[in-house]
């Protein structure tokens, strides 16, 4: 039987992007299907105080990807979000290209989307629908956590709710779904919440 997991993604978070190829290579490798849905870092730090000015300048430059992936699925569908997160991760986080309108018409153009939809990045219109799929998606997790947010079915049927796992560089293959078999174990014990050590290395996002 086919498991479906739901996948939350910030377009412009490095670790997001790698756990997104992560799944990628467990679909290869797993019976797995993954559905991915966008979410917001801008709207989850929007009014926390404390944030260091790197890290607010960085949130800043946010908006634009994820208005324009959720102008994409309001208008033609979820359907649309894999290959455009494809789209637009490749140019931000292999190229390091800017995040401006020639980004995102580029990434449009890539995958039969119109490019008039790359307006989006700098309007209000579809905040709100962004926050309903940012609050679906996080609020099951809890604790303000981010992205990468994952739902999957437990063992019982129901569902979990989960951030992680942050892992660099991408695994491959086989390494990839002995990863998977882990996160379902783990996930799947009632009670389990948390492990966790130090990060001393920064994303590796290279292909």
């Amino acid at each position: 039987m086919t498991t479906t997991v739901d996948m939350w993604f910030d377009p412009k978070c490095p670790w997001a992007w790698i756990n997104s190829r992560w799944l990628h290579e467990v679909e290869r490798v797993r019976d797995v299907e993954v559905r991915f849905h966008v979410m917001s870092l801008a709207l989850l730090n929007e009014g926390r105080e404390g944030l260091e000015p790197w890290y607010r300048e960085w949130l800043d430059t946010a908006w634009g990807p994820v208005r324009v992936c959720i102008a994409a699925e309001q208008k033609f569908g979820s359907e649309v979000l894999r290959d455009l997160y494809t789209a637009l991760g490749t140019r931000i986080h292999h190229h390091r290209a800017p995040l401006d309108r020639d980004l995102y018409t580029a990434a449009l153009r890539e995958v039969g989307l119109p490019e008039e939809l790359a307006a989006a990045a700098a309007s209000t219109d579809y905040d709100e629908a962004l926050s309903i799929s940012h609050h679906a998606g996080l609020d099951p997790v809890g604790e303000d956590l981010g992205t990468p947010a994952l739902h999957v079915p437990g063992p019982d049927g129901s569902t979990i709710a989960f951030f992680g796992p942050v892992v660099t560089p991408t695994p491959k293959g086989e390494d990839a779904g002995r990863l998977w078999d882990g996160v379902l174990l783990v996930a799947g014990t009632p009670g389990f919440y948390e492990i966790k050590r130090g990060r001393d290395v920064r994303p590796d996002t290279r292909p």
